[in-house]
């Protein structure tokens, strides 16, 4: 029987790479020049630090441009409220991973509703989608594609 998988991964070396490209580029800039401001990667957490909150608003257009050129969606981002102290401003970032259960009980609902001949089963962080004709998986992922949900959507284990 036909199936697929449907995940939200990040690819840790190019985040990684993103990161150190976008402190490289904001090193470059003029108006941080002679400033101490920086991004920090750990365990899918990053952490921008810098004098004012301003600034934190142009680092983050850095570090989504850099994204965006990395080929790393943007919306696995979920922003923390800046933490704004008498010198020194920070903000995290956590970069989201796998599909949490609540999204994937929706995707299972919309699979449901769409009349579509597919069956859609939760396994941990994926979403695994069978049935019996390519056609319907193909409408599935479409479907799936337009839902429109704040989390990237990867479609991986295409079975035949």
């Amino acid at each position: 029987m036909p199936s697929f998988d449907v995940v939200s991964e990040l690819d840790k070396h190019e985040v990684k790479n993103a990161v150190d490209q976008a402190g490289r580029e904001l090193s470059n800039r003029f108006d941080f020049k002679g400033v101490d401001a920086g991004f920090e990667l750990k365990d899918n957490v990053v952490t921008m630090r810098a004098p004012s909150d301003f600034q934190l608003a142009q680092m983050r257009q850095i570090l989504d441009n850099t994204f965006a050129r990395r080929g790393i969606d943007i919306k696995c981002i979920s922003v923390a409220e800046p933490q704004v102290a008498i010198h020194e401003a920070r903000q995290d970032l956590t970069l989201r991973e796998g599909l949490e259960t609540p999204l994937a009980k929706q995707m299972v609902k919309q699979l449901k509703t769409s009349k579509l001949k597919v069956q859609a089963a939760i396994q941990g962080a994926q979403l695994r989608v069978s049935g019996k004709k390519r056609d319907d998986l193909q409408s599935a992922m479409a479907l799936l594609k337009d839902g429109g949900y704040d989390m990237p959507l990867q479609f991986t284990n295409f079975r035949d």
